[in-house]
């Protein structure tokens, strides 16, 4: 794996009592109580926080591959991502599912920007051949 050439932004957490605790980000921007999956504790957990963030990321490339390919994104472009917590024998495992709704895009449009975005987005790229992904494009 090749180091970063140029760092571009680099987040900051600190997080105490994983699952049943709080993180908090060093600017405060980010401030959660943490709680497992199923549970009636407030706050979330990292299934629900690494959604959150490879759908921002994905729809941020998606924005990118869009304008290399001379196509506009509709206005009503948004992705709804699931992210699972399972078990493969005795090991913990994630698998993923990325629904993309790109309204009025034909579908060969907008399966080249989801490709195209799927390619270079950091957090495809960190999941590529590591969990099961599925991406598809909601009609």
């Amino acid at each position: 794996m090749n180091a970063l050439d140029t760092v571009l932004y680099t987040g900051r957490t600190r997080t105490v009592g994983g699952r049943e605790g709080h993180a908090r980000s060093d600017d405060g921007r980010l401030d959660v109580a943490l709680s497992p999956p199923g549970s009636r504790r407030p706050g979330t957990n990292p299934e629900q926080l690494f959604a959150a963030g490879w759908s921002a990321c994905f729809e941020g490339a998606m924005g990118i591959a869009a304008r290399k390919l001379r196509i506009e994104l509709p206005a009503g472009t948004a992705i709804d991502a699931e992210v699972d917590l399972g078990m493969v024998g005795e090991d913990y495992q994630l698998q993923a599912r990325l629904h993309i709704a790109l309204p009025g895009l034909e579908a060969s449009q907008a399966q080249a920007v989801i490709d195209e975005a799927h390619r270079t987005c950091p957090y495809s790229r960190l999941s590529r051949g590591n969990i099961d992904v599925r991406i598809r494009l909601a009609r």
